[in-house]
């Protein structure tokens, strides 16, 4: 299997733990942008990059790329996997891949009309435990799919000048932690909801602090969301069947879950590896470019999205920049 040469468009903290991941994948990054140039510099020399680059269209214009990697604050990626894709390179990016399924619907259609493969980095679509236990519901383990729970608590340090508070830069608990627990609840509901029903509490700056979100689709299958920014809560998955109930504890890097039947056995379900995350993103990004794969996750990323364009809707909040 060839190596794919990587560029890295925003070398922050989680591009710090990326590069190492494509590092052990492909020993291969081949470009890092930053706005200031200097930082790429350091960057490149740290992980071995061959080109770095004060322009981010500069580096774009680059044929030597495959793929680029976006972890700027996700009020831009929608500007830099458009720029990605119109210079022909694949797109990954960090979650939220967008802020609205507008965004997301014209970067689907542009990706598709010109063969170019664009994936979510949201960890839930890629460890090895989610596959296995994808594979036990639909084989029937724990029956039909009656309810999934989920909660997110996020304590974030007061300040309205994070941009986690910001509304200019699409702040808010559903972006920022809603994004992974949505991930979760699309993952094994088998078909995307069609009511939908929430209430929220604003912090002062406008945004979203904390939410219940309720979901039901033509299936039935129902699901119950709580978020919050201002409190810690369990970062905890539960999805019920008719048989058993599946439990992901710390589940959006999750390598172990339980399976508890009515009796009150249960059953441990291991796969992969917490510390890993970032590799097998890496791995399936690259499987998926070199058998040119037609990836059905870029859909779940815009029935989520979807999901919080409406709920943002109920809950009359929109950004300035849309």
């Amino acid at each position: 299997m060839r190596n794919i040469k990587w560029a890295i468009l925003g070398p922050g903290t989680i591009a710090r733990d990326f590069a190492k991941a494509i590092s052990e994948v492909d020993n291969n990054i081949y470009a890092v942008a930053s706005r200031n140039i200097e930082r790429a510099k350091k960057f490149a020399n740290e992980y071995k990059a061959e080109k770095f680059y004060g322009d981010y269209d500069e580096m774009l214009r680059d044929e030597n790329i495959d793929v680029v990697y976006i972890s700027t604050p996700h009020c831009n990626h929608y500007e830099y996997i458009i720029k990605s894709l119109e210079n022909n390179k694949h797109v990954f990016c960090e979650k939220a891949i967008t802020v609205n399924g507008n965004q997301l619907k014209e970067i689907v259609d542009l990706a598709n009309k010109k063969n170019l493969i664009v994936r979510e980095a949201m960890t839930i679509y890629h460890m090895p435990l989610y596959k296995k236990l994808r594979e036990l519901v639909d084989e029937g383990k724990i029956g039909k799919v009656k309810m999934i729970q989920v909660s997110f608590g996020s304590l974030k340090e007061y300040d309205v000048n994070n941009r986690f508070f910001s509304k200019d830069l699409a702040g808010g608990a559903l972006l920022d932690i809603g994004t992974y627990a949505l991930s979760f609840t699309r993952y094994f509901l088998s078909s995307q909801p069609e009511e939908i029903l929430t209430t929220v509490k604003k912090f002062e700056t406008g945004v979203d602090e904390q939410s219940g979100i309720i979901l039901k689709n033509a299936e039935d299958e129902m699901a119950v969301i709580s978020l919050t920014m201002r409190a810690k809560q369990p970062k905890r998955g539960v999805v019920a069947g008719e048989k058993a109930y599946i439990t992901v504890e710390n589940f959006p890097r999750a390598d172990k879950a339980t399976i508890t039947y009515p009796d009150g056995s249960v059953e441990v379900v291991e796969a992969g590896e917490t510390d890993r995350a970032l590799v097998y993103e890496v791995q399936d990004m690259k499987a998926c470019i070199l058998n040119k794969d037609t990836d059905y996750t870029l859909q779940l990323s815009l029935g989520v999205m979807n999901i919080m364009d409406e709920v943002r809707s109920q809950w009359g909040i929109r950004y300035p920049f849309e």
